[in-house]
């Protein structure tokens, strides 16, 4: 399968730059996996498509202030680095600008002093090791020196950094939001659990597998970075519970839906309390065992999140409503609008 054949033509002013005021207030494509059938309603609409009994799942990682401006000890000249992940205590993979500069042995000083950044090594994929040395709390001097990792393709500047995280943002460790979940107010939350539907939690922090690029001819020659996830017991219980009731599980964001898939899969379709590191990658061809719906924003073409949901549904569904989010106006990426793919997606009583 290739590359090539995930790509569409996007309108750069398709772009979204900057969140709306209201959470709620963006669009929403329901489209049926079954058939392709495109639906335009508001977000705020969602309920009346989530029944009692289902259950949704939502991502609680929160984003770190994980971008570092910095210089070199030996020279002054500026590093910036963004965080990755944490590999053990005081070392981390991260990403470091120019690359060039940052060698094994550099040493770079953030804040005047106040956090000092060893590199230990260089990773294949032009990544770093550092290893922070810190007096006090690391995530505190990471509040007071860092900055919000945004994506690249947003280029304004964001006046309220908790647009950029979820509500129910609770397990710090991200370098990028769960962006499906941007959407969600407590008072949508809320509304829901009273209805009847279940909400339940994972933890996935986002790293650099999930927005690296494709950068292979072929999809299968495609490998993803390892990412921590974290599913508790009581949304193990809920979660199989929901499916021996014959209930929808949907997963609200890509990286809900790889954790989940990761340990149904683990498990031939049952779910397991479990932490550990996923590398999962699920293009055209893959076979869902725990997702039976999915709440997503609209993606960059050619991408990974892309040819998840084209496995999902499928390409042509997918390149179809892509056109259509096109033609209508519709927010692209992270601060854009979002869809719900699933089948038999009928509207009940809000």
């Amino acid at each position: 399968m290739k590359v090539k054949d995930f790509d569409f033509e996007l309108p750069e002013e398709r772009i979204a730059q900057t969140p709306l005021e209201n959470r709620e207030a963006s669009k929403l494509m329901i489209v049926d996996r079954e058939t392709g059938a495109v639906t335009h309603q508001r977000f705020s609409d969602i309920s009346a498509y989530i029944h009692p009994g289902d259950c949704l799942v939502l991502n609680n990682t929160k984003v770190l202030p994980a971008r570092l401006f910095g210089e070199k000890m030996e020279t002054r000249a500026q590093i910036e680095l963004l965080l990755l992940k944490q590999i053990q205590d005081k070392d981390w993979e991260v990403l470091a600008r120019p690359a060039k500069r940052v060698k094994v042995g550099t040493k770079i000083s953030f804040g005047n002093g106040l956090l000092i950044g060893t590199c230990l090594a260089q990773n294949p994929d032009g990544g770093r090791v550092i290893r922070f040395s810190y007096e006090g709390i690391f995530y505190e001097i990471l509040e007071q020196l860092g900055e919000m990792p945004l994506p690249p393709y947003i280029h304004e500047k964001l006046d309220n950094c908790d647009r950029y995280q979820t509500v129910y943002a609770k397990v710090k460790g991200s370098a990028a939001a769960p962006t499906a979940g941007l959407h969600f107010t407590e008072n949508l939350l809320n509304h829901l659990q009273k209805k009847g539907v279940e909400i339940c939690f994972i933890t996935l922090h986002v790293g650099l597998g999930t927005f690296r690029p494709v950068n292979t001819d072929e999809i299968q020659d495609h490998q993803m970075h390892a990412e921590y996830y974290e599913m508790n017991d009581e949304t193990a219980q809920k979660l199989n519970q929901a499916k021996k009731n014959g209930k929808k599980i949907i997963a609200v964001g890509t990286t809900s839906t790889r954790t989940l898939e990761t340990i149904a899969r683990k498990h031939h379709g049952i779910f397991q309390a479990e932490s550990g590191w996923t590398d999962i990658f699920i293009y055209p061809g893959y076979r869902f065992q725990g997702v039976d719906a999915m709440v997503t924003n609209f993606h960059l073409p050619k991408s990974t999140l892309f040819m998840l949901i084209s496995a999902f549904a499928s390409r042509e569904y997918m390149m179809n409503a892509y056109q259509v989010a096109i033609e209508n106006k519709y927010r692209f990426f992270s601060f854009g609008d979002a869809m719900l793919i699933g089948s038999k997606m009928y509207t009940f009583k809000k």
